[in-house]
């Protein structure tokens, strides 16, 4: 067999005890490969040929052509697949039945098969939006493909993703090549050079670790990328948890992967492995590329940190590959030079937001009118590129649906999450607390629990955290050892990881929810003290009856906040804000907060209007395109007819 350029190697059989012979991997394309080898024909009607692969030293140690075959692996399949191959009485197949079979009963072959069993457990099954107590999706039924394009660079972008949203939206219109998922390390026609890195970014929420997981379930069940011998998914959560301790790259793949410790492999040079790191954002140690420690040494126990560097530097494991998701804000920590191609996640284009739905409901009746109301509003349209938020439309629509009959749909995005509140309490209350559907479905401990998640989404709001350890939430009042009795509502708002071990962190299920949440907080605050959170400073305590504090200022001074915000981080903050003071919107909220005095003595009305001429004010002023948007976003939050024509 020639391979690709080398020189046709003396079979390795005669010479097991001769030095190995290291060849070098080739990029190749899988058409290429296809034509290269036409085998696909000649193998039986039940064996299926997905990829062949270049020469690579095969896991015995014996360089051979290793030609990768999928099959269905069940109990001695591989010696069933070596008789029917050395049945066809074909020189080159016996050869490769030899060596499918040598990989097959290694230790290596035994741990790959061992490492695919117990990540087809894990990624099998989704819970969209929830943590595990929820009920299960399988991922390959829910799965909508995501627009992906290659390009961009790792530059940090500073702007709110809500901005960004809006510039993905507009751009999914344009005519872009996009990235099949098994395709990541393949780089597009033309392209010589091999990848090892690829930094791929995305908004929350846009479905990055989705991403990562279907790309590991597809090799997982053998359909994609079967020339790899293992795939090692790590989350940055999970780094976390053991930052403060030393581990080898050895190590650490033992420590996560048991199946790889037990097989005692040590030399992953010998294999082609990825290693997936999903959430860089989420990491709480700087990644200091200028200032480390240089390591060569799989074997060589450091601070992960530094492992981290050295293996995304290619000083340690230069053969592996690597795929590193993160959000914008954090792509700039990993240097140009270390990353060989850029992708990004923009989401769902308008085709895939329509499958989605239909995927979703199977009615077509009512699968098309939650497409069509999603239309006519284009802040909810624009929302619905991110996947996490059409789950929580879909999820508000069919209930409101159930319960309005034909009544008029949520339009506005804080009429949309005070519902998705509403509907998480009320299965809370009739799930979880033995109530009937028609109870109250606010109760003291459910305000209790919304008032310290309130809490704590506006403080870790206020330090950029996004992902929170028990004792974040310990100093907002919330009792870990009481999170079973939050199960239902509560996991669905906030999320807890629990990762391979017993250490947890939490998360809210979107950057957006956070917002709406602490939004709740400032406003609530405000009307029942009279404390102005923006300023963090008492404007007046009750009683001080002449003196009643006016909420239209807390609005104007959280409109100035926004437009003094270089990178619009207050925007969606701000236009939840804005719409908690309608009185349609305090109506749906009705006894989840005692009511300030504020709501007695002042309309509403009269306080959104002073506020919407303080916005056209703002708009009459020379603003950026970005923030006058904005702004119009705002006034249709308030239900003014300028922010209408926006939509």
């Amino acid at each position: 067999c020639t391979c690709h350029g080398t020189q046709q190697q003396d079979h390795p059989h005669g010479d097991r005890g001769g030095a190995t012979r290291r060849l070098s991997i080739q990029q190749d394309t899988a058409r290429t490969r296809r034509s290269r080898f036409s085998l696909v024909n000649r193998l039986p009607d039940d064996l299926m040929m997905t990829s062949l692969c270049s020469c690579q030293l095969c896991p015995m140690g014996l360089a051979t052509a290793n030609v990768c075959v999928r099959l269905r692996w069940e109990e001695g399949g591989s010696g069933l697949f070596v008789s029917q191959i050395q049945n066809t009485g074909n020189i080159f197949f016996t050869q490769l039945s030899h060596a499918f079979f040598f990989f097959s009963e290694t230790s290596a072959g035994v741990c790959q098969q061992k490492l695919k069993c117990g990540l087809k457990k894990r990624f099998q099954c989704v819970f969209e939006g929830v943590a595990k107590q929820g009920q299960p999706t399988l991922l390959n039924q829910i799965y909508t493909e995501l627009h992906i394009t290659e390009g961009g660079t790792a530059e940090v972008n500073q702007e709110h993703e809500v901005r960004q949203i809006e510039a993905a939206s507009s751009a999914t219109d344009r005519a872009e090549t996009s990235i099949r998922p098994g395709d990541i390390f393949k780089g597009p026609p033309g392209r010589s050079q091999p990848i090892r890195t690829v930094l791929t970014k995305g908004v929350a929420g846009i479905g990055k670790t989705v991403l990562t997981q279907k790309f590991t379930l597809d090799w997982a069940e053998d359909k994609d990328n079967q020339d790899i011998h293992f795939i090692f998914p790590i989350t940055f959560r999970e780094l976390n948890v053991v930052k403060e301790e030393k581990f080898s790259l050895v190590g650490l793949v033992h420590h996560f992967f048991n199946e790889a410790k037990k097989a005692r492999i040590h030399n992953f040079d010998e294999f082609q492995v990825i290693f997936i790191f999903d959430g860089l954002d989420e990491y709480r140690i700087p990644l200091n590329f200028h200032h480390t420690d240089f390591l060569t040494d799989v074997t060589e126990s450091t601070s992960v940190d530094v492992l981290l560097i050295n293996l995304i530097s290619g000083n340690l494991l230069p053969s592996a590959r690597l795929w590193i998701t993160t959000r914008p804000a954090a792509a700039n920590q990993i240097p140009a030079d270390c990353v060989d191609m850029v992708t990004e996640v923009r989401g769902f284009t308008d085709p895939q937001k329509e499958e989605y739905f239909r995927r979703r409901f199977r009615e077509e009746e009512q699968a098309s009118r939650i497409i069509s109301h999603i239309k006519t509003s284009r802040s909810l349209h624009i929302m619905c590129h991110i996947p996490v938020f059409c789950w929580i439309t879909a999820t508000v629509l069919e209930k409101v649906l159930k319960s309005r009959e034909g009544g008029e749909l949520p339009k506005t995005l804080t009429e949309m999450y005070i519902h998705h509140l509403v509907v998480q309490a009320k299965v809370k209350k009739v799930k979880y607390d033995g109530g009937a559907a028609t109870d109250p479905h606010w109760s003291p401990e459910s305000r209790e629990m919304i008032e310290s998640l309130g809490k704590l989404a506006f403080d870790q709001l206020q330090k950029g955290n996004l992902i929170f350890y028990p004792a974040d939430l310990t100093e907002c009042g919330i009792d870990l050892t009481a999170a079973s009795m939050y199960s239902g509502m509560f996991t669905q708002i906030f999320r807890e990881e629990s990762g391979l071990y017993q250490d947890m962190v939490f998360c809210f299920i979107h950057l957006s929810l956070q917002e709406f949440l602490a939004a709740l907080h400032v406003h609530q605050t405000f009307i029942n003290s009279g404390i102005n959170l923006l300023k963090n400073i008492t404007i007046l305590r009750w009683p001080k009856m002449f003196h009643t504090p006016k909420l239209h200022h807390l609005h104007q001074r959280a409109v100035d906040e926004a437009l003094k915000s270089p990178n619009g981080h207050l925007d969606l903050f701000l236009r939840f804000l804005l719409g908690l003071s309608l009185e349609t919107n305090q109506s749906l909220l009705q006894g989840l907060f005692l009511q300030g005095l504020l709501t007695q003595r002042r309309s509403s009305s009269q306080t959104n209007q002073e506020t919407v001429q303080y916005i056209k004010k703002k708009l009459s002023e020379s603003q950026s395109a970005e923030r006058s948007i904005n702004l119009f976003h705002c006034l249709n939050e308030l239900n003014d007819a300028h922010g209408l024509n926006l939509e």
